[in-house]
């Protein structure tokens, strides 16, 4: 059992026949994905030779904060299309099948920290025609 090698299989699919298009660009991309794999088991291995800790559960960390940063960043984007989008923000039913939650869910999806934060990042305030939602504890 290659555990670092498994943990890569896992992280980095190979893409099998008929998921490239068009086709004849699918042993490119095998390739490009082998390549990846050997790159990510050599980072894991270093990662793992360097701090004295197990590759699943290096593994399993990263995962988490990869989630976590996506969920951060899909808040700052629903923040961002309600708070900051001039005179038309976007409609909570559209919000919510982008991101896969409900319209009610949009409302408290974020805080004043993800509007204090999407302010910092883009230089400017929110328009302020609505008022800040409650605030959630902070999942920074």
């Amino acid at each position: 059992m290659d555990l670092i090698g498994d943990i890569t299989a896992i992280r980095i699919p190979l893409p099998q026949p008929g998921d490239v298009t068009p086709e004849e660009h699918y042993p490119d991309a095998r390739e490009q994905a082998e390549q990846a794999r050997a790159a990510d088991a050599s980072a894991l291995e270093a990662q793992c030779d360097g701090l004295g800790e197990d590759a699943l559960l290096l593994a399993l960390g990263s995962a988490r904060a990869r989630r976590e940063a996506a969920d951060r960043e899909i808040r700052h984007l629903l923040a961002y299309g309600r708070e900051f989008h001039g005179d038309r923000p976007y409609r909570l039913d559209a919000l919510a099948r982008a991101a896969g939650m409900t319209p009610s869910g949009i409302r408290t999806a974020y805080s004043s920290s993800e509007l204090d934060a999407v302010a910092r990042e883009i230089g400017r305030r929110p328009d302020g025609r609505r008022t800040r939602p409650p605030a959630a504890p902070d999942r920074s």
